[in-house]
Formats: structure tokens, C-alpha cells, sequence
């Protein structure tokens, strides 16, 4: 019997206008009047998708929500972090050093504000783009300090640029990091280890699940490891296709409620 149910957002809960279809609300909301926790995994800060809780009705007190890809578990009503593994001010110099030698510009995240390090002066990040909710602000390496909470550092740049300068990305840094794509023209790299299973692995400990009681639903490489982690993985149709591959169910596109159907398929009663 699934008993939480993890859901990605972006090409996943969310449609191409990021927003969540009737058909989704209403099968998540009769998912959690039988008691299924309902838990949004995402490498968004909780502050990027409190809007969508609010949608959802996942504000209340026993509400989970796994952020920076597994980074966090925090409760829902009031942003307390329950889990964490973040990184370390000597994992930011030593990335800024690396992008400086792609040549790409660095975003470092802390909560919900982004500190963009001039790494590669000439150009721009995108990380705005992608995140119109959070605060960004000009800093420097030497700004960089233990007082911040260091969730995860990203590459956001076209991805015409952003592919060839991940392959010469040397292997010691996959070695001692999580360097992950999450959309076209966006690279993450997390703690070793940090992954949405993790994050997922963690809430389950502390709420006594076992993982066949869980269903993990995505679409983005980023999902893979909860997909396998999950006792039951489903893929979205338009998900890549190593997902696929790895999902025990393929659902319906995120343009056609898939999230709904897996919900109807396999958790409502």
C-alpha cells in the first residue's frame, strides 16, 4: 500500500505554463484525505514553490517537502528543516576556480537567495530566468562565509555553450560531487550523496515508511535515483529516456495529467 508519494514539479506536477492542472489537484487532494503524504521533491528552495502548496493545500502541520534536490526536508507550515546536508565554503572556492576555467558563470544558493560570483565576468547567468522568485545578488568569493547555509552551487547558461564545457569537467569533481542537468541549460552540484532519494530516504526514516510504501513520479535526470529508490518508480511520457527505462509504470505526459493517473492507478482507493 503506497503511503507518500513523491512528486517532481517542473515536466512533471507542473504543465509547459508551469501550472498545475484541476485534474492533478483534485486526484493529490483526494490522495491526501486517505492519509497519503503528499511530498513535492524539487531542487527549488521552499520559497520557489510556496505558491504551489498553497495551491495544493500542503501547508498544514504534517505537510514534507524535499528541496535542493534532497539537500532538505522541510515541514511545509513552517519552513523548519528536519533533514539537511549542505556544503561547505571550501566546496565553493573550489567550484568558483572550476567554472572560471569553463568559463561560465556561478550561482551559489543559500535558502532563497542566490549569490552570483563573478567567475566569468563577460557573461550572464540565466539562473534569474529560470527563478523569477528568488533574490539574487552581486558577490564576491571573500563574502562567502560559514554564516551562510551553502545549499547548492549551479551553471545556468544556453545550452549550446553549457553541454561541450560539462565534458571537460575533470573527474575528480564527479568524484567528490553530485553534477546533475536538471533542465537544458541548467548543471547543480550538490554534496556527494545528495540526491532527491536521499532527501526522500531521510522523511521516510522519520515517519517509519518502508520504501515499498513509496511512489516516486518524474521526469529529468535528477529523478532517476528516487524512481529507483522508490518501491514503485513511474516516468512521465515525455521524460527522458534513461527514466523511462528505470520507472516500473510510464504514466501520461505532463500536458495530459499524468501525475492524476498514476494517483488513480495505483494510491486512491
Amino acid at each position: 500500500m503506497i503511503k507518500l508519494v513523491a512528486i517532481d514539479l517542473d515536466g512533471t506536477l507542473l504543465n509547459e505554463e508551469k501550472k498545475i492542472s484541476e485534474e492533478n489537484k483534485q486526484a493529490l487532494a483526494k490522495a491526501k484525505e486517505q492519509g497519503v503524504k503528499i511530498v513535492l521533491c524539487t531542487g527549488r528552495p521552499l520559497a520557489a514553490m510556496a505558491h504551489y502548496l498553497q495551491e495544493l493545500g500542503l501547508v498544514d502541520e504534517g505537510d514534507f517537502s524535499i528541496t535542493f534536490n534532497g539537500s532538505l526536508v522541510q515541514k511545509n507550515d513552517t519552513g523548519e528543516i528536519i533533514e539537511k546536508k549542505v556544503m561547505e565554503v571550501a566546496d565553493i572556492h573550489r567550484l568558483y576556480k572550476l567554472a572560471q576555467q569553463l568559463e561560465l558563470p556561478l550561482d551559489v544558493l543559500s535558502d532563497n537567495v542566490v549569490l552570483q560570483l563573478p567567475s566569468a565576468p563577460k557573461k550572464q547567468s540565466l539562473y534569474n530566468v529560470l527563478n523569477k522568485l528568488l533574490q539574487f545578488q552581486p558577490a564576491s568569493l571573500s563574502d562567502i562565509t560559514d554564516q551562510f547555509v551553502l545549499n547548492k552551487a549551479v551553471i545556468a547558461y544556453p545550452q549550446e555553450e553549457l553541454d561541450p564545457k560539462i565534458k571537460e569537467i575533470p573527474a575528480s569533481f564527479h568524484e567528490k560531487y553530485e553534477i546533475i542537468k536538471t533542465r537544458s541549460m541548467l548543471l547543480e552540484f550538490m554534496p556527494k550523496g545528495v540526491t532527491k532519494a536521499y532527501g526522500i530516504s531521510l522523511l521516510a526514516k522519520d515517519l517509519g515508511l518502508e520504501k515499498e510504501e513509496i511512489m516516486a513520479i518524474g521526469d529529468e535526470e535528477n529523478d532517476l535515483p528516487m524512481i529507483e529508490y522508490a518501491g514503485l518508480g513511474v516516468a512521465m511520457a515525455n521524460a527522458v529516456p534513461f527514466v523511462k527505462e528505470a520507472a516500473n509504470y510510464v504514466t501520461a505526459s505532463n500536458e495530459e495529467n499524468g501525475v492524476a493517473e498514476a494517483i488513480k492507478k495505483f494510491v486512491l482507493e
